[in-house]
Protein backbone atom coordinates (compact mmCIF):
# COMPACT_ATOMS: atom_id res chain seq x y z
CA UNK A 1 0.00 0.00 0.00
CA UNK A 2 2.87 2.41 0.53
CA UNK A 3 3.67 2.29 -3.18
CA UNK A 4 0.14 2.85 -3.37
CA UNK A 5 -0.05 6.26 -2.29
CA UNK A 6 2.94 7.78 -4.04
CA UNK A 7 0.30 8.25 -6.97
CA UNK A 8 -1.96 10.55 -4.51
CA UNK A 9 1.97 12.44 -3.58
CA UNK A 10 2.85 12.78 -6.85
CA UNK A 11 0.49 15.21 -8.29
CA UNK A 12 1.33 17.41 -5.35
CA UNK A 13 4.98 17.28 -5.79
CA UNK A 14 4.86 18.15 -9.29
CA UNK A 15 4.43 21.64 -10.95
CA UNK A 16 2.25 22.39 -13.61
CA UNK A 17 4.75 22.52 -16.66
CA UNK A 18 5.58 20.49 -19.31
CA UNK A 19 8.93 18.83 -20.57
CA UNK A 20 7.64 17.19 -23.75
CA UNK A 21 10.89 15.18 -24.11
CA UNK A 22 9.91 12.99 -20.93
CA UNK A 23 7.07 11.76 -23.44
CA UNK A 24 10.10 10.07 -25.33
CA UNK A 25 12.71 9.07 -23.10
CA UNK A 26 13.51 5.50 -21.54
CA UNK A 27 12.59 5.53 -17.97
CA UNK A 28 12.78 3.19 -15.56
CA UNK A 29 9.01 1.34 -14.62
CA UNK A 30 7.32 3.80 -12.16
CA UNK A 31 5.74 2.46 -9.07
CA UNK A 32 2.12 3.73 -9.13
CA UNK A 33 0.12 0.23 -9.57
CA UNK A 34 3.19 -2.02 -10.18
CA UNK A 35 2.99 -4.33 -7.53
CA UNK A 36 -0.87 -4.02 -6.99
CA UNK A 37 -1.40 -7.24 -8.71
CA UNK A 38 0.78 -10.53 -8.45
CA UNK A 39 0.81 -11.03 -12.03
CA UNK A 40 5.07 -10.50 -13.05
CA UNK A 41 6.03 -8.06 -16.11
CA UNK A 42 8.05 -9.89 -18.85
CA UNK A 43 9.39 -7.19 -20.49
CA UNK A 44 11.27 -4.12 -19.38
CA UNK A 45 9.54 -0.67 -19.77
CA UNK A 46 9.46 0.75 -23.51
CA UNK A 47 9.21 4.02 -24.51
CA UNK A 48 5.92 5.01 -26.64
CA UNK A 49 7.92 6.31 -29.92
CA UNK A 50 10.89 3.74 -29.29
CA UNK A 51 12.68 2.89 -33.17
CA UNK A 52 13.26 -0.63 -31.63
CA UNK A 53 10.67 -3.47 -32.65
CA UNK A 54 7.82 -3.75 -30.00
CA UNK A 55 7.60 -6.96 -28.25
CA UNK A 56 4.45 -9.25 -30.15
CA UNK A 57 2.59 -8.75 -26.57
CA UNK A 58 2.84 -5.10 -27.11
CA UNK A 59 1.81 -4.04 -30.31
CA UNK A 60 -1.76 -5.42 -31.93
CA UNK A 61 -2.23 -7.67 -34.30
CA UNK A 62 -0.68 -6.87 -38.34
CA UNK A 63 -3.26 -4.83 -40.03
CA UNK A 64 -4.84 -7.13 -42.45
CA UNK A 65 -4.33 -7.51 -46.18
CA UNK A 66 -7.47 -6.34 -47.13
CA UNK A 67 -7.31 -3.37 -44.61
CA UNK A 68 -3.83 -2.63 -46.23
CA UNK A 69 -4.89 -2.73 -50.11
CA UNK A 70 -8.46 -0.26 -49.03
CA UNK A 71 -5.73 2.16 -47.82
CA UNK A 72 -4.28 1.99 -51.01
CA UNK A 73 -7.44 2.05 -53.56
CA UNK A 74 -8.75 4.95 -50.96
CA UNK A 75 -5.66 6.65 -51.78
CA UNK A 76 -5.73 6.36 -55.15
CA UNK A 77 -9.19 8.01 -55.23
CA UNK A 78 -8.47 10.71 -53.40
CA UNK A 79 -8.66 14.01 -54.78
CA UNK A 80 -10.44 12.32 -58.15
CA UNK A 81 -13.25 14.61 -59.92
CA UNK A 82 -16.52 12.14 -60.09
CA UNK A 83 -15.84 11.85 -64.06
CA UNK A 84 -12.47 9.93 -63.07
CA UNK A 85 -13.09 7.46 -60.32
CA UNK A 86 -14.52 4.64 -63.14
CA UNK A 87 -11.09 4.76 -65.41
CA UNK A 88 -9.34 5.23 -62.11
CA UNK A 89 -10.11 2.00 -60.91
CA UNK A 90 -10.19 0.42 -64.30
CA UNK A 91 -7.08 0.85 -65.09
CA UNK A 92 -5.76 0.03 -61.69
CA UNK A 93 -6.16 -3.66 -62.14
CA UNK A 94 -7.54 -4.29 -59.05
CA UNK A 95 -9.64 -7.28 -58.46
CA UNK A 96 -12.25 -6.17 -55.76
CA UNK A 97 -13.92 -8.59 -53.07
CA UNK A 98 -16.86 -8.21 -51.27
CA UNK A 99 -14.46 -7.65 -48.17
CA UNK A 100 -12.23 -5.34 -49.96
CA UNK A 101 -15.47 -3.36 -51.07
CA UNK A 102 -16.88 -2.97 -47.88
CA UNK A 103 -13.34 -1.67 -45.90
CA UNK A 104 -13.55 0.91 -48.57
CA UNK A 105 -17.17 1.96 -48.48
CA UNK A 106 -16.60 2.21 -44.41
CA UNK A 107 -12.89 4.51 -44.93
CA UNK A 108 -15.31 6.46 -47.79
CA UNK A 109 -18.47 7.53 -44.47
CA UNK A 110 -18.09 10.76 -44.66
CA UNK A 111 -17.65 11.02 -48.59
CA UNK A 112 -21.51 9.87 -50.08
CA UNK A 113 -20.69 10.41 -53.08
CA UNK A 114 -17.57 8.74 -53.22
CA UNK A 115 -18.96 5.73 -51.96
CA UNK A 116 -21.69 5.84 -54.01
CA UNK A 117 -19.61 5.81 -57.51
CA UNK A 118 -17.65 2.87 -56.03
CA UNK A 119 -20.17 1.26 -54.77
CA UNK A 120 -22.14 1.50 -58.63
CA UNK A 121 -18.51 0.36 -60.17
CA UNK A 122 -17.90 -2.91 -57.65
CA UNK A 123 -21.47 -4.17 -58.79
CA UNK A 124 -20.44 -3.59 -62.77
CA UNK A 125 -17.46 -5.85 -62.49
CA UNK A 126 -17.90 -9.56 -63.62
CA UNK A 127 -18.77 -11.95 -60.95
CA UNK A 128 -18.66 -9.24 -57.91
CA UNK A 129 -21.89 -8.97 -55.72
CA UNK A 130 -23.00 -6.85 -52.59
CA UNK A 131 -23.55 -7.96 -49.55
CA UNK A 132 -26.06 -6.82 -46.81
CA UNK A 133 -22.34 -5.48 -45.34
CA UNK A 134 -21.74 -3.27 -48.28
CA UNK A 135 -25.23 -1.89 -48.55
CA UNK A 136 -24.97 -1.08 -44.61
CA UNK A 137 -21.37 1.17 -45.36
CA UNK A 138 -23.09 2.68 -48.17
CA UNK A 139 -26.33 3.41 -46.54
CA UNK A 140 -24.61 4.86 -43.38
CA UNK A 141 -22.41 7.02 -46.23
CA UNK A 142 -25.39 8.61 -48.02
CA UNK A 143 -27.26 8.89 -44.78
CA UNK A 144 -25.16 11.46 -43.37
CA UNK A 145 -26.00 13.44 -46.33
CA UNK A 146 -29.58 12.96 -46.40
CA UNK A 147 -30.07 10.76 -49.81
CA UNK A 148 -32.95 9.07 -48.04
CA UNK A 149 -34.64 8.27 -51.73
CA UNK A 150 -31.65 6.65 -52.74
CA UNK A 151 -31.39 4.72 -49.38
CA UNK A 152 -35.10 3.54 -50.08
CA UNK A 153 -34.08 1.85 -53.57
CA UNK A 154 -31.06 0.20 -51.85
CA UNK A 155 -33.34 -0.86 -48.95
CA UNK A 156 -35.88 -2.43 -52.33
CA UNK A 157 -32.89 -3.94 -53.83
CA UNK A 158 -31.28 -5.27 -50.81
CA UNK A 159 -34.91 -6.87 -50.46
CA UNK A 160 -34.91 -8.52 -53.99
CA UNK A 161 -31.32 -10.14 -53.50
CA UNK A 162 -32.52 -11.60 -50.31
CA UNK A 163 -30.32 -9.07 -48.20
CA UNK A 164 -32.63 -7.17 -46.08
CA UNK A 165 -32.63 -7.41 -42.28
CA UNK A 166 -33.55 -5.67 -39.22
CA UNK A 167 -29.74 -4.42 -38.66
CA UNK A 168 -30.68 -2.12 -42.01
CA UNK A 169 -33.78 -0.20 -40.83
CA UNK A 170 -31.86 0.15 -37.41
CA UNK A 171 -29.06 2.32 -39.39
CA UNK A 172 -32.19 4.09 -41.34
CA UNK A 173 -33.60 5.10 -38.09
CA UNK A 174 -30.24 6.62 -36.81
CA UNK A 175 -30.04 8.43 -39.83
CA UNK A 176 -33.62 9.98 -39.77
CA UNK A 177 -33.19 10.72 -35.83
CA UNK A 178 -29.72 12.12 -36.41
CA UNK A 179 -31.56 14.43 -39.76
CA UNK A 180 -34.73 15.59 -36.85
CA UNK A 181 -36.26 13.38 -39.28
CA UNK A 182 -38.07 11.72 -36.06
CA UNK A 183 -41.91 10.49 -38.03
CA UNK A 184 -39.73 9.29 -40.76
CA UNK A 185 -37.96 6.94 -38.40
CA UNK A 186 -40.90 5.89 -36.72
CA UNK A 187 -42.57 4.88 -39.94
CA UNK A 188 -39.57 3.27 -41.39
CA UNK A 189 -40.25 1.33 -37.84
CA UNK A 190 -44.12 0.42 -38.56
CA UNK A 191 -42.64 -0.15 -42.34
CA UNK A 192 -41.15 -3.66 -41.16
CA UNK A 193 -44.12 -5.31 -41.91
CA UNK A 194 -44.19 -4.61 -45.40
CA UNK A 195 -41.04 -6.59 -45.93
CA UNK A 196 -42.03 -9.16 -43.64
CA UNK A 197 -40.76 -8.74 -40.23
CA UNK A 198 -42.74 -8.22 -37.28
CA UNK A 199 -41.60 -5.54 -35.22
CA UNK A 200 -40.77 -6.87 -31.46
CA UNK A 201 -39.78 -5.63 -28.21
CA UNK A 202 -35.83 -5.26 -29.06
CA UNK A 203 -36.72 -3.77 -31.91
CA UNK A 204 -38.36 -1.04 -30.41
CA UNK A 205 -36.19 -0.20 -28.04
CA UNK A 206 -33.35 0.20 -30.78
CA UNK A 207 -35.64 2.89 -32.24
CA UNK A 208 -36.43 4.06 -29.15
CA UNK A 209 -32.86 4.09 -28.01
CA UNK A 210 -32.03 5.83 -31.89
CA UNK A 211 -34.26 9.12 -31.38
CA UNK A 212 -33.07 9.56 -27.71
CA UNK A 213 -29.63 9.23 -28.52
CA UNK A 214 -30.36 11.69 -31.33
CA UNK A 215 -31.43 14.48 -28.93
CA UNK A 216 -34.86 13.64 -29.50
CA UNK A 217 -35.85 12.32 -26.37
CA UNK A 218 -38.97 14.32 -25.92
CA UNK A 219 -40.04 12.66 -29.05
CA UNK A 220 -38.66 9.48 -27.70
CA UNK A 221 -40.73 9.89 -24.63
CA UNK A 222 -43.93 10.84 -26.72
CA UNK A 223 -43.15 7.20 -28.46
CA UNK A 224 -43.16 5.33 -25.19
CA UNK A 225 -46.12 7.36 -23.91
CA UNK A 226 -48.31 6.02 -26.92
CA UNK A 227 -46.95 2.71 -27.47
CA UNK A 228 -48.14 2.26 -23.39
CA UNK A 229 -51.25 3.92 -24.07
CA UNK A 230 -52.04 1.16 -26.92
CA UNK A 231 -50.50 -1.41 -24.46
CA UNK A 232 -48.16 -2.65 -27.61
CA UNK A 233 -45.06 -3.94 -25.54
CA UNK A 234 -44.60 -5.23 -22.27
CA UNK A 235 -41.47 -2.74 -21.43
CA UNK A 236 -38.64 -3.77 -19.84
CA UNK A 237 -36.33 -2.52 -17.70
CA UNK A 238 -33.39 -1.78 -21.11
CA UNK A 239 -36.27 0.70 -22.58
CA UNK A 240 -36.93 2.58 -18.63
CA UNK A 241 -33.00 2.91 -18.88
CA UNK A 242 -33.04 4.60 -22.71
CA UNK A 243 -35.01 7.29 -21.67
CA UNK A 244 -33.23 7.90 -17.99
CA UNK A 245 -30.18 7.69 -20.44
CA UNK A 246 -31.67 10.39 -22.64
CA UNK A 247 -33.15 12.54 -19.88
CA UNK A 248 -29.87 12.60 -18.66
CA UNK A 249 -28.04 13.82 -21.36
CA UNK A 250 -30.84 16.73 -21.65
CA UNK A 251 -29.58 17.33 -17.78
CA UNK A 252 -33.46 17.03 -16.85
CA UNK A 253 -33.19 15.43 -13.93
CA UNK A 254 -36.98 16.11 -13.02
CA UNK A 255 -38.08 13.89 -15.94
CA UNK A 256 -35.39 11.43 -15.10
CA UNK A 257 -36.24 11.17 -12.13
CA UNK A 258 -39.96 10.77 -12.89
CA UNK A 259 -39.45 7.94 -15.29
CA UNK A 260 -37.13 6.39 -12.66
CA UNK A 261 -40.08 6.52 -10.22
CA UNK A 262 -42.44 4.68 -13.03
CA UNK A 263 -39.95 2.17 -13.67
CA UNK A 264 -39.85 1.06 -9.80
CA UNK A 265 -43.24 0.93 -9.21
CA UNK A 266 -43.75 -1.24 -12.41
CA UNK A 267 -41.47 -3.57 -10.57
CA UNK A 268 -38.25 -2.99 -11.98
CA UNK A 269 -35.09 -2.97 -9.76
CA UNK A 270 -32.49 -1.27 -11.43
CA UNK A 271 -29.37 -2.89 -12.58
CA UNK A 272 -25.39 -2.10 -13.02
CA UNK A 273 -26.63 -0.30 -16.33
CA UNK A 274 -29.11 1.73 -15.20
CA UNK A 275 -26.85 2.77 -12.28
CA UNK A 276 -24.38 3.83 -14.73
CA UNK A 277 -26.74 5.55 -16.37
CA UNK A 278 -28.06 7.41 -13.03
CA UNK A 279 -24.54 7.95 -11.55
CA UNK A 280 -23.45 9.09 -15.43
CA UNK A 281 -26.44 11.60 -15.77
CA UNK A 282 -25.74 12.88 -12.19
CA UNK A 283 -22.38 13.64 -13.19
CA UNK A 284 -23.28 15.71 -16.72
CA UNK A 285 -25.49 17.86 -13.84
CA UNK A 286 -22.77 18.78 -12.07
CA UNK A 287 -24.04 17.42 -8.70
CA UNK A 288 -20.89 15.51 -8.22
CA UNK A 289 -21.96 14.84 -4.33
CA UNK A 290 -25.50 12.96 -5.49
CA UNK A 291 -23.12 10.57 -8.22
CA UNK A 292 -21.22 9.72 -5.27
CA UNK A 293 -23.69 8.97 -3.15
CA UNK A 294 -25.54 6.55 -5.53
CA UNK A 295 -22.00 4.85 -6.44
CA UNK A 296 -22.02 3.56 -2.67
CA UNK A 297 -26.12 3.37 -2.86
CA UNK A 298 -25.25 0.41 -5.75
CA UNK A 299 -22.83 -1.00 -3.54
CA UNK A 300 -25.02 -1.42 -0.31
CA UNK A 301 -27.23 -3.36 -2.41
CA UNK A 302 -24.66 -5.44 -3.66
CA UNK A 303 -24.91 -4.62 -6.96
CA UNK A 304 -21.27 -4.35 -7.82
CA UNK A 305 -20.07 -1.50 -9.99
CA UNK A 306 -18.84 -1.59 -13.41
CA UNK A 307 -15.32 -0.29 -14.59
CA UNK A 308 -17.29 2.14 -16.92
CA UNK A 309 -18.86 3.28 -14.17
CA UNK A 310 -15.43 3.85 -12.50
CA UNK A 311 -14.69 5.76 -15.26
CA UNK A 312 -17.46 7.75 -15.37
CA UNK A 313 -16.65 9.33 -11.83
CA UNK A 314 -12.59 9.71 -13.07
CA UNK A 315 -13.93 11.52 -16.14
CA UNK A 316 -16.04 13.64 -13.80
CA UNK A 317 -14.11 14.20 -10.92
CA UNK A 318 -11.13 15.44 -13.12
CA UNK A 319 -12.25 18.74 -14.98
CA UNK A 320 -13.46 19.89 -11.06
CA UNK A 321 -10.02 19.79 -10.39
CA UNK A 322 -10.67 16.77 -7.71
CA UNK A 323 -7.67 15.15 -8.75
CA UNK A 324 -7.16 13.47 -5.33
CA UNK A 325 -10.48 12.02 -5.53
CA UNK A 326 -10.41 10.91 -8.91
CA UNK A 327 -6.99 8.93 -8.28
CA UNK A 328 -8.73 6.86 -5.10
CA UNK A 329 -11.88 6.15 -7.42
CA UNK A 330 -8.90 4.67 -9.73
CA UNK A 331 -7.38 2.92 -6.61
CA UNK A 332 -10.67 1.90 -5.47
CA UNK A 333 -11.68 -0.21 -8.34
CA UNK A 334 -8.46 -2.09 -8.20
CA UNK A 335 -9.32 -3.21 -4.82
CA UNK A 336 -12.84 -4.46 -6.06
CA UNK A 337 -10.81 -6.56 -8.45
CA UNK A 338 -10.63 -4.94 -11.37
CA UNK A 339 -6.97 -4.73 -13.63
CA UNK A 340 -6.93 -1.19 -14.74
CA UNK A 341 -7.91 -1.45 -18.94
CA UNK A 342 -7.32 1.42 -21.25
CA UNK A 343 -10.58 3.29 -20.85
CA UNK A 344 -9.76 3.21 -17.10
CA UNK A 345 -6.35 4.58 -17.66
CA UNK A 346 -7.37 7.34 -20.29
CA UNK A 347 -9.58 8.86 -17.79
CA UNK A 348 -6.70 8.86 -15.01
CA UNK A 349 -4.78 10.34 -17.50
CA UNK A 350 -7.64 12.86 -18.70
CA UNK A 351 -7.65 13.56 -15.21
CA UNK A 352 -4.53 14.65 -14.62
CA UNK A 353 -4.34 16.80 -17.57
CA UNK A 354 -7.51 18.66 -16.44
CA UNK A 355 -4.97 19.72 -13.28
CA UNK A 356 -2.19 20.52 -16.19
CA UNK A 357 0.15 17.59 -14.74
CA UNK A 358 1.49 16.75 -17.56
CA UNK A 359 4.58 15.05 -16.12
CA UNK A 360 1.62 12.95 -14.05
CA UNK A 361 0.03 11.94 -16.80
CA UNK A 362 3.68 10.78 -18.67
CA UNK A 363 4.24 8.46 -15.46
CA UNK A 364 0.44 6.62 -15.94
CA UNK A 365 1.59 6.31 -19.17
CA UNK A 366 4.96 4.63 -18.52
CA UNK A 367 2.64 2.68 -16.00
CA UNK A 368 0.16 1.26 -18.78
CA UNK A 369 3.16 0.38 -21.24
CA UNK A 370 4.69 -1.76 -18.06
CA UNK A 371 1.19 -3.69 -17.20
CA UNK A 372 1.05 -4.55 -21.20
CA UNK A 373 -1.62 -1.98 -21.74
CA UNK A 374 -0.63 0.25 -25.01
CA UNK A 375 -1.97 3.66 -25.10
CA UNK A 376 -4.38 4.13 -28.69
CA UNK A 377 -4.63 6.95 -30.50
CA UNK A 378 -7.58 8.01 -28.20
CA UNK A 379 -4.96 8.47 -25.41
CA UNK A 380 -3.27 11.07 -27.18
CA UNK A 381 -5.87 12.47 -28.69
CA UNK A 382 -7.08 13.63 -24.76
CA UNK A 383 -3.56 15.17 -24.11
CA UNK A 384 -3.49 16.86 -27.43
CA UNK A 385 -6.48 18.31 -26.64
CA UNK A 386 -5.57 19.75 -23.01
CA UNK A 387 -2.22 20.95 -24.08
CA UNK A 388 -3.90 22.94 -27.17
CA UNK A 389 -6.36 24.40 -24.38
CA UNK A 390 -3.84 25.47 -22.58
CA UNK A 391 -1.83 27.73 -25.64
CA UNK A 392 0.18 24.69 -25.25
CA UNK A 393 0.28 24.75 -28.97
CA UNK A 394 4.57 23.88 -29.60
CA UNK A 395 4.44 20.46 -27.24
CA UNK A 396 0.91 19.76 -29.09
CA UNK A 397 2.38 19.70 -32.41
CA UNK A 398 5.76 17.91 -31.40
CA UNK A 399 3.33 15.12 -30.15
CA UNK A 400 1.34 15.03 -32.93
CA UNK A 401 4.56 14.67 -34.65
CA UNK A 402 5.25 11.52 -32.83
CA UNK A 403 2.36 9.89 -33.86
CA UNK A 404 2.76 9.14 -37.04
CA UNK A 405 6.37 7.27 -35.97
CA UNK A 406 4.66 5.45 -33.10
CA UNK A 407 3.39 1.61 -32.41
CA UNK A 408 0.57 0.59 -34.10
CA UNK A 409 -2.68 2.05 -32.97
CA UNK A 410 -1.31 5.18 -31.83
CA UNK A 411 -1.58 6.72 -35.73
CA UNK A 412 -3.82 10.36 -36.11
CA UNK A 413 -7.09 9.97 -36.90
CA UNK A 414 -9.64 12.54 -37.89
CA UNK A 415 -10.17 13.74 -34.57
CA UNK A 416 -6.50 14.35 -34.04
CA UNK A 417 -6.47 16.37 -37.44
CA UNK A 418 -9.42 17.80 -36.89
CA UNK A 419 -7.63 19.16 -33.91
CA UNK A 420 -4.29 20.25 -35.01
CA UNK A 421 -5.67 22.11 -38.46
CA UNK A 422 -7.65 23.86 -36.24
CA UNK A 423 -5.27 24.68 -33.50
CA UNK A 424 -2.99 26.67 -36.47
CA UNK A 425 -5.64 28.24 -38.13
CA UNK A 426 -7.49 29.81 -35.35
CA UNK A 427 -3.11 30.59 -34.65
CA UNK A 428 -3.16 32.38 -38.01
CA UNK A 429 -0.20 29.44 -39.32
CA UNK A 430 -2.47 28.36 -42.20
CA UNK A 431 0.84 27.46 -44.03
CA UNK A 432 0.99 25.06 -40.93
CA UNK A 433 -2.17 23.69 -41.61
CA UNK A 434 -1.92 22.74 -44.96
CA UNK A 435 1.07 21.08 -44.10
CA UNK A 436 -0.60 18.85 -41.23
CA UNK A 437 -3.62 18.35 -44.24
CA UNK A 438 -1.29 17.17 -46.63
CA UNK A 439 0.04 14.57 -44.00
CA UNK A 440 -3.46 13.55 -43.54
CA UNK A 441 -4.09 13.15 -47.44
CA UNK A 442 -0.65 11.05 -48.11
CA UNK A 443 -2.25 8.41 -44.83
CA UNK A 444 -5.20 8.19 -47.02
CA UNK A 445 -7.64 9.92 -44.31
CA UNK A 446 -10.38 11.71 -45.67
CA UNK A 447 -11.57 14.59 -44.19
CA UNK A 448 -15.03 14.82 -42.30
CA UNK A 449 -17.50 18.38 -42.95
CA UNK A 450 -15.76 19.52 -39.36
CA UNK A 451 -12.29 19.72 -41.01
CA UNK A 452 -13.02 20.76 -43.91
CA UNK A 453 -14.87 24.11 -42.64
CA UNK A 454 -11.58 24.85 -39.64
CA UNK A 455 -9.33 25.19 -43.08
CA UNK A 456 -11.90 26.71 -45.12
CA UNK A 457 -12.66 29.19 -42.67
CA UNK A 458 -9.14 29.67 -41.26
CA UNK A 459 -8.24 30.45 -45.29
CA UNK A 460 -10.88 33.36 -45.88
CA UNK A 461 -9.18 34.50 -42.31
CA UNK A 462 -5.90 34.68 -44.36
CA UNK A 463 -7.61 36.40 -47.50
CA UNK A 464 -6.60 32.91 -49.27
CA UNK A 465 -10.24 33.06 -51.06
CA UNK A 466 -8.67 30.94 -54.46
CA UNK A 467 -7.87 27.98 -51.98
CA UNK A 468 -10.87 28.37 -49.65
CA UNK A 469 -13.38 28.40 -52.97
CA UNK A 470 -10.97 24.79 -54.47
CA UNK A 471 -11.13 23.21 -50.94
CA UNK A 472 -15.31 24.11 -50.77
CA UNK A 473 -15.50 22.74 -54.66
CA UNK A 474 -13.78 19.81 -53.48
CA UNK A 475 -15.68 19.18 -50.22
CA UNK A 476 -19.31 19.30 -52.63
CA UNK A 477 -17.07 16.83 -55.29
CA UNK A 478 -17.19 14.25 -52.17
CA UNK A 479 -20.45 14.84 -51.81
CA UNK A 480 -19.80 16.40 -48.28
CA UNK A 481 -22.93 19.41 -47.21
CA UNK A 482 -21.36 22.09 -45.89
CA UNK A 483 -22.37 23.76 -43.02
CA UNK A 484 -24.29 27.13 -43.34
CA UNK A 485 -22.32 29.06 -41.21
CA UNK A 486 -19.57 28.25 -42.63
CA UNK A 487 -20.30 28.80 -46.53
CA UNK A 488 -21.81 32.27 -45.11
CA UNK A 489 -18.45 33.28 -44.53
CA UNK A 490 -17.31 32.28 -47.23
CA UNK A 491 -20.01 34.25 -49.25
CA UNK A 492 -19.43 37.22 -47.56
CA UNK A 493 -15.52 37.32 -48.04
CA UNK A 494 -16.09 36.92 -51.81
CA UNK A 495 -18.62 39.55 -51.95
CA UNK A 496 -16.39 41.77 -49.85
CA UNK A 497 -13.70 40.95 -52.24
CA UNK A 498 -15.82 41.92 -55.01
CA UNK A 499 -16.48 38.23 -56.44
CA UNK A 500 -19.98 38.40 -56.51
CA UNK A 501 -19.85 35.91 -60.19
CA UNK A 502 -17.62 33.34 -57.99
CA UNK A 503 -20.44 34.03 -54.47
CA UNK A 504 -23.40 33.30 -56.78
CA UNK A 505 -21.65 30.25 -58.52
CA UNK A 506 -21.28 28.52 -55.68
CA UNK A 507 -24.44 29.51 -54.28
CA UNK A 508 -26.05 27.20 -57.41
CA UNK A 509 -23.61 24.55 -57.16
CA UNK A 510 -24.49 23.99 -53.10
CA UNK A 511 -28.35 24.13 -54.43
CA UNK A 512 -28.07 21.94 -56.84
CA UNK A 513 -26.02 19.27 -53.90
CA UNK A 514 -28.95 20.20 -51.39
CA UNK A 515 -31.69 19.57 -53.81
CA UNK A 516 -30.86 16.54 -56.41
CA UNK A 517 -30.03 13.15 -55.39
CA UNK A 518 -26.89 11.43 -56.84
CA UNK A 519 -27.18 9.27 -58.84
CA UNK A 520 -23.89 7.29 -58.94
CA UNK A 521 -23.63 6.93 -62.43
CA UNK A 522 -20.28 6.46 -64.06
Amino acid sequence: MRKLQFLVSLHRSIKPSFNFNSFLTLQPPPILFLTYFTHTQSSPLRDFTSSSTPSENSIKEPISAVSEEADRLCKLLYNQPPSNIGPTLQSSGHKVSPALAEHILKKFSNAGKLALLFFRWCEKQPNFKHTTETYHALIESLGKIKQFRLIHDLVHGMHKNGLLTKSTFALIWRRYARARKVKEAINSFEGLVNFGMKPDLSDFNRLLDTISKSRNVNKAQELFDEMKRRNRFEFDLKTYSILLEGWGEEKDLNKLMEVYREMLDVGLEPDVVTYGILINSLIKSRKLGDAIEKFYEMKEKNCGPSPHIYCSLINGLGPEKRLNEAIEFFKESMSDGFIPELPTYNALIGSYCWSAKFKDADQVLDEMRSCNVNPNTRTFNIILHHLIRLGMNNDAYNLFERMDVSVPGCEPDLNTYTMMVRMFCLEGKVEMALRVWRGMNSRGVLPCMHLYSALICGLCDENRLDEACKYFLEMLDMGIRPPGQMFGRLKQCLLDDGKKELALDLSLRLDRVRRIPFSGEI
